[in-house]
């Protein structure tokens, strides 16, 4: 994607340039009264996003014949759906949310991930009518709640509107299921309603400008007078309506249990791990690549690793960066994906672990001589790429059937790199869980028992007749 036109403002302060989200603003003032302002409504935040186009009229049906998701019934102005790219063993190649308006089907990807997906469609187009093209004229922007919608009329007011995603985390889509079998209590998630709003890339500042000033609400009668508790608020129209960065957008999609490629995702990552059945697979679907692992692990397995919502203690100040080990004792049972600073519950963190684990179990999470101990919410936050918190979750990995509480390497700490000695750890912080996979490992489509346990034990051989 291009450089983001937010970060030439002056107040914009940009994260380090291997960050995920190097492209857009980390933040504008501070993350913590950023992150209530998107809570609010009151706040509109760029994502480091690539969009592609799909054209022709086979467009539909052939992405939905690759992808975990039916979207021959997308219609303009639905919302969009998300789907996933597996490769032939069920590990997630791209996340994708799809919007279509009637001619294009665009999808939105990691910044980064664009020209690999073109590529990959490209390789699969076959003789079938559609173009696929990367679209670097095309930037998202997002919001939470009712700000997504306010996102959206600042767009059409500035002509740049070209379409809306609504995440549809943490609910449970059509032909999808959750992985809470067990899980007691409200998903984390439950409050979070996420808006994309995708616009012409060189009109992203009038955007912006249009949605804190809150021109469009005014010319329609629906000003808001609202403002910030300290009555404080960015730009001459609405009060309280201001600019939000990556570090507040992504304490929030942690605290939510929102899993995202270029944070969760590894080489051996599968979507049950992550409870991606919820949203991006249809279970009753046609063939996909990545299909017969998804049912096979349904219906007779378990997933080897579940995702979790960290609540780290933030007595110490210190954070752990993304691939910090997590342990069970003195044993490695997982790694961190994300980190980040939450307004309310303080140091939260996603991690990966054994599916084995208990839920209760207390775990530590270590610090690293990488990491500064002196650092705030956005150091930590923008320490590593994905790539680096994926090297780590990677290292504990297990396919499917691997033993549950097995030793593991140590994880790749994002600090380490070649040439380096390896990181030395200074301390470790306690760590509670919030499971969002079930430790049982049952997803509420699971059939009760596995297929043919009723045979167990019975010999198929035909009876020797003495």
């Amino acid at each position: 994607m291009r450089r983001s036109p937010l970060l030439s403002r002056t107040d914009a302060v940009a994260s380090p340039a291997t960050d995920l989200d190097a492209a857009v603003p980390a933040r504008y003032e501070d993350p913590l009264r950023e992150q209530n302002a998107l809570l609010a409504g009151r706040a509109a935040t760029a994502l480091a996003r690539d969009v592609v186009a799909v054209s022709g009229p086979d467009r539909l049906s052939w992405l939905s014949t690759l992808s975990s998701q039916e979207l021959s019934r997308l219609t303009p102005g639905d919302g969009g759906a998300e789907a996933l790219l597996l490769d032939a063993q069920g590990h997630i190649t791209h996340a994708l949310a799809c919007v279509d308006d009637g001619k294009l089907l665009l999808l939105v990807t990691e910044a980064g991930r664009g020209r690999a997906l073109v590529d990959f469609l490209e390789s699969m187009r076959f003789m079938l009518r559609v173009e696929v093209a990367l679209r670097e004229d095309v930037a998202v922007l997002a919001a939470l709640g009712t700000g997504g919608a306010a996102l959206e009329e600042a767009a059409r007011a500035a002509g740049a509107h070209v379409a809306t995603w609504r995440d549809p985390w943490p609910g449970v889509v059509e032909g999808g299921t959750s992985y809470d079998v067990g899980v007691e209590g409200t998903h984390p998630g439950a409050g979070y309603r996420a808006t994309w709003v995708l616009v012409q890339a060189d009109a992203v500042g009038a955007v912006a400008d249009a949605f804190v000033s809150g021109e469009a609400a005014a010319a329609s009668g629906g000003a808001d007078t609202t403002g910030d508790a300290d009555g404080s608020g960015r730009g001459p129209g609405l009060a309280g309506r201001r600019l939000a960065g990556s570090l507040a957008w992504e304490a929030l999609r942690v605290e939510a249990g929102r899993p995202r490629w270029g944070r969760e995702v590894d080489a051996r990552t599968i979507p049950h791990e992550l409870d991606w059945l919820r949203t991006a697979v249809h279970l009753n679907k046609g063939c996909y690549p990545g299909q017969e692992t998804v049912a096979r692990t349904l219906n007779l397995g378990r997933p080897p690793r579940r995702l979790t919502v960290l609540q780290l203690d933030g007595f110490t100040g210190q954070l752990p960066a993304p691939g910090a080990n997590v342990r069970l004792g003195e044993r490695v049972v997982g790694a961190v994906t994300s980190v980040a600073r939450h307004v309310d519950f303080g140091p939260v963190a996603l991690a990966l672990l054994r599916r084995g684990v208990p839920a209760d179990a207390p775990l530590t999470v270590e610090i690293t001589d990488a990491d500064d101990p002196d650092a705030n919410a956005e150091e930590v936050a923008t320490a590593a790429a994905g790539a680096a918190g994926a090297a780590g979750v990677a290292a504990v990995s297990g396919g499917p059937g691997a033993g549950e509480l097995a030793d593991a390497p140590a994880a790749t700490h994002s600090g380490a790199s070649a040439g380096r000695a390896e990181p030395v750890v200074v301390a470790r912080v306690d760590a509670a869980q919030e499971p969002l996979v079930s430790p049982e490992g049952r997803a509420q489509a699971s059939p009760a028992e596995r297929p043919g346990a009723d045979l167990r034990g019975t010999s198929l051989s035909p009876r020797r007749v003495r």
